[in-house]
C-alpha cells in the first residue's frame, strides 16, 4: 500500500514508520525534515511544514494514497486543513487522538471505546475531542474515511515513563534516583497505570491500515498490563542498582504549588487508575498482542539512556524544585510529629 505519514519521526510514529517499511509498504513522510536522518532507507520524504497549506498542496499535487496517518494534529483547524488536503485523495485517514480524552473523573476505571469523552482539566484533551467530533461529522456527512486511534502513555527507548518530571524529560529523575535523592511520586503511588512500548503500538496501528473494519471507528491501543506508579519507579531504581527514596506528594498539591502545570497531566490523566479493555482493537486486528512487559521495557529504556549521552539532559531548575518539595514535605511531617 501507498502510505503517507504526517510527522513520522516521533515517539509513536517512528515505530510505525519502521514497521510499515519493514512490511514492504510504499511509505512517505511529510515533515520539516529535522529528524529524517533516522528513518529507514526505503522511506521517502516530502519536506514541508504542513501548516503552510498552500505549499503542502503543491507538494502533494497529483498524489493519492491508500492511507494517510496524522500524528501531529492537535486542534480542529489542523484537522480542517487535512480534510481540505486529503478529501478524495486517500482511502483512509488515521487520526491520532489521546486516551486522556476519556471522561475525568472516571465513572469506571475499566475503559472501553464507549467510555464518554470529557476532560475538564486539560485543554489538550478537549482539543483532541473537538478534532474527533469534527472528523466524525465529516465521515457521517461527507464520507471522509476517518479512523480514530487513542494511545495512552506510549514510550520508547529514549524516555523512561514517569508521572512527574520537568521540561527536559526523564533524565533528571533517573539521576535523582541514582543519587539517592528524594523522588517525587504523585499521590500515594498505588494507583494503576498502563504504559505501552511504541513497538507494540505500531503492531496494532499497522493492522488498522487498509482495514475495512476500521473506517468510521475509534480504537484505543494500549498494553493489557496495568502496574502501580510505585512499581514503575521501583523498577527504575532496581535496574540502577539502588534503593528508591520515594517522596509521595498529593497530586492536587503539586498542581497548586507550581511553577509546573500538572493539572492536565496528573488530575486530567496520570493520577487516575486506568485499565483498558482492548477487545475492540483485538477484534479488528486479531494478531495484535502487546509483548513488551512493563518491567522489561522500563529496564531496556534505562539501559539505553545510560548508554546515550544525548538522552542525558540535565534540568537543574527541576532538580531544585524537587529538593524544595521534598524539604517542605519533611518539615510538615516533623511539625505534626512534634
Amino acid at each position: 500500500m501507498k502510505i503517507l505519514l504526517i510527522g513520522g519521526t516521533g515517539t509513536i510514529s517512528m515505530a510505525v514508520t519502521r514497521l510499515l517499511s519493514e512490511q514492504g509498504h510504499d511509505v512517505f513522510l511529510l515533515n520539516r525534515g529535522s529528524r529524517n536522518n533516522i528513518i529507514p532507507e526505503n522511506v521517502r520524504t516530502i519536506q514541508c511544514d504542513i501548516s503552510d497549506e498552500k505549499t503542502a498542496a503543491q507538494k502533494l499535487n497529483g498524489m493519492s494514497f491508500d492511507c494517510v496517518g496524522q500524528f501531529i494534529g492537535f486542534v480542529p483547524a489542523q484537522v480542517e486543513r487535512d480534510i481540505r488536503l486529503f478529501s478524495g485523495k486517500t482511502k483512509q485517514y488515521i487520526y491520532i487522538s489521546s486516551a486522556s480524552a476519556y471522561q475525568k473523573p472516571l465513572s469506571d476505571c475499566v475503559i472501553t471505546e464507549s467510555t464518554p469523552l470529557s476532560n475538564p482539566y486539560w485543554q489538550y484533551s478537549r482539543d483532541k475531542i473537538a478534532c474527533e467530533e469534527l472528523l466524525m461529522k465529516n465521515y457521517r456527512e461527507n464520507g471522509f474515511p476517518v479512523t480514530i486511534v487513542r494511545p495512552s502513555h506510549t514510550y520508547d527507548e529514549r524516555s523512561v515513563p514517569l508521572g512527574v518530571h520537568g521540561d527536559k524529560g526523564s533524565w533528571q529523575v533517573v539521576k535523582r534516583i541514582m543519587q539517592g535523592k528524594p523522588v517525587i511520586i504523585h499521590g500515594d503511588g498505588s494507583s494503576l497505570w498502563t504504559i505501552t512500548h511504541n513497538s507494540d503500538f505500531a503492531k496494532a496501528y499497522a493492522g488498522l491500515v487498509g482495514n475495512i473494519h476500521a473506517v468510521g471507528q475509534a480504537f484505543h491501543i494500549t498494553s493489557d498490563e496495568s502496574i502501580t506508579w510505585d512499581q514503575i519507579y521501583s523498577i527504575i531504581a532496581d535496574e540502577l542498582g539502588v534503593k528508591l527514596n520515594a517522596c509521595h506528594v498529593p497530586s492536587d498539591w503539586l498542581c497548586a504549588v507550581g511553577p509546573y502545570d500538572f493539572m492536565g497531566t496528573l488530575i486530567g490523566d496520570k493520577a487516575n487508575t486506568v485499565i483498558f479493555d482492548n477487545s475492540k482493537i483485538k477484534r479488528a486486528v486479531p494478531e495484535f498482542t502487546a509483548t513488551v512487559r512493563a518491567d522489561q521495557g522500563i529496564r531496556a529504556t534505562v539501559r539505553y539512556i545510560l548508554a546515550h549521552k544525548e538522552c542525558q539532559n540535565d534540568d537543574d531548575e527541576f532538580d531544585r524544585w524537587c529538593d524544595k518539595i521534598a524539604e517542605t514535605m519533611e518539615k510538615a511531617r516533623d511539625f505534626f510529629r512534634s
